[in-house]
């Protein structure tokens, strides 16, 4: 008869270590738990020496000993948490950064910022997601949110709700970017360059249609009552469409052309070349962005810079609302523009 070896009984699992609290930081730094409490929440009202705070900073880092947020929360009132909604639109550079120095001037608010990462609609429905999180404040990009929604999440808490897009929405703060002037600021420096037959690309790209329409309205708007026309040219973001709409330009005629933005300029400009079409001889090129790969085409891309709220602003501004949720809502025009000329055009 063979005998079967006995698997072994599985290893019991290591216990699982305590967390460390605030008295366990206490106890090794030898002061109260309030002591604790005022150093690492850095309480300015409260006078403890530099020894003392450097004993308590220690003890906690010895033990790995982080402040309980939930808990911060429940004795301030408030959380310090700002929720920001991934953007349903695709975000370039510029935007990009915009966000990441945003972040920082909250953080050294003592803000926490949580980027939220479902993208859809951001509307009155997504705001009951958000206010689950009970964030302190909330900044929306792009449109969707009403009056619903803002007034849904300051019940669950959120004392600001800050929206970045073209209107205001009744009880939120609102940072209004009106690309309108994005596109005229193109349109007018073209028609000044003697330009009359004008392309304005409008990307095929889900999303951008907040961006895109606004932009073509405004070459429309810049080129009212002249001799000049304009035609629409939808473009995907991609060599192959580039190629094509390249093709057939001559066909269409066009002294120049608006690129909706500097990487679609890039993209033309690179399927103009390659049929053959001198830039600007026999087509400008403007873009908008003014980011720093358009100074490194042949020629240099002409552009529109875009002037944003610097993050310092914004977050002095979130920071206003929530010490102050009773005042009245404000709005604020942030979306400048203006044209740098260089060789494209």
């Amino acid at each position: 008869m063979v005998q079967i070896p006995k698997t072994p009984p599985p290893a019991s699992p290591a216990p699982l270590r305590s967390v460390p609290t605030s008295a366990d930081v206490a106890r090794l730094a030898g002061v109260s738990r309030a002591t604790v409490s005022y150093v690492l929440n850095d309480v300015g009202a409260v006078r403890i020496s530099e020894p003392t705070r450097r004993r308590v900073r220690e003890a906690a880092k010895e033990l790995g000993y982080v402040p309980h947020a939930a808990a911060r929360s429940l004795r301030a009132g408030h959380s310090r948490m700002v929720l920001m909604p991934a953007p349903a639109f695709p975000v370039g550079p510029l935007y990009s950064q915009f966000i990441t120095d945003l972040q920082g001037a909250l953080g050294r608010l003592d803000y926490t910022v949580v980027q939220y990462g479902t993208v859809g609609p951001q509307d009155d429905e997504a705001a009951r997601a958000w206010a689950e999180l009970r964030p302190v404040a909330v900044l929306v990009p792009g449109s969707g949110l009403g009056p619903r929604g803002v007034e849904l999440l300051k019940r669950s808490g959120a004392r600001a709700v800050v929206t970045l897009g073209p209107e205001t929405v009744t009880g939120a703060y609102a940072l209004l970017m009106d690309h309108d002037v994005v596109g005229h600021g193109a349109g007018t420096h073209l028609f000044d360059r003697g330009r009359r037959r004008i392309g304005v690309v409008v990307p095929r790209e889900p999303g951008l249609e907040a961006f895109s329409a606004p932009r073509l309205a405004g070459v429309r708007a810049a080129l009212r009552g002249t001799d000049a026309t304009v035609t629409e040219l939808p473009l995907a973001h991609d060599e192959g469409a580039a190629a094509r709409l390249a093709a057939r330009w001559r066909d269409l005629g066009l002294d120049a052309v608006f690129t909706y933005n500097d990487e679609y300029a890039m993209l033309l400009m690179r399927a103009l070349q390659d049929e053959g079409i001198r830039i600007p001889e026999e087509t400008a090129v403007v873009g908008a962005d003014n980011l720093m790969l358009g100074r490194l085409l042949r020629p240099r891309l002409s552009t529109v810079h875009l002037e944003l709220p610097s993050g310092r602003e914004l977050a002095e501004l979130v920071d206003r609302a929530v010490r102050h949720p009773a005042a009245a809502p404000e709005a604020h025009k942030v979306l400048g523009a203006s044209v740098v000329h260089r060789e494209s055009s």
